[in-house]
């Protein structure tokens, strides 16, 4: 029996494979702090957002959470666990920002947001399963730092990749 795909299906695929090689190799970077990573794979969530709509770009980040997760050999540890929470936290503020905003917010205006409410999703679950403990409270400004910073650099990235003028078949 032959399944049949579409079009979209194709480039959800793609895109959740770009997503998945980046997840995989920003996970062999050191970082100096425990969850802070750049988000590189975001850029494609974002950028998928902008140019295909919510549901490719749900589509693309849920598939790079469980594909990464089950290559670095964390699927359904802790680790899974704040990656999944981060995830979707963000696709629901990337989702509620572009519905309220539209164009009016740039991709590095959603990366940023999009970054802020990952580590904030991280930060809850983390707080409440993981570590309750009130000196984790400490952390949270640099932890939202980081991720400041961290989406700035994200949105960035998805404004130049948005902006470039569409590829001509040759």
């Amino acid at each position: 029996m032959r399944l049949s795909t579409t079009r979209e299906d194709h480039l959800i695929a793609w895109l959740a494979a770009l997503a998945v090689a980046i997840h995989v190799l920003e996970s062999a970077l050191p970082s100096p702090l425990p969850g802070v990573k750049p988000g590189l794979a975001n850029v494609i969530t974002v950028v998928a957002l902008l140019m295909y709509g919510w549901r490719v770009a749900a589509w693309i980040t849920v598939l790079r959470v469980i594909a990464g997760s089950l290559l670095t050999g964390t699927f359904l540890s802790p680790t899974f666990l704040l990656s999944i929470s981060g995830a979707l936290a963000s696709l629901a503020v990337l989702l509620a920002a572009h519905a309220l905003a539209g164009a009016r917010l740039s991709a590095l205006g959603l990366c940023v947001l999009a970054a802020m409410a990952h580590m904030l999703g991280q930060f809850l679950i983390a707080y409440t399963l993981i570590i309750p403990h009130p000196a984790l409270l400490k952390l949270l400004p640099v932890l939202l730092t980081a991720a400041l910073l961290f989406g700035v650099v994200t949105g960035t990235m998805a404004n130049r990749i948005y902006r470039l003028p569409p590829a001509t078949p040759s």
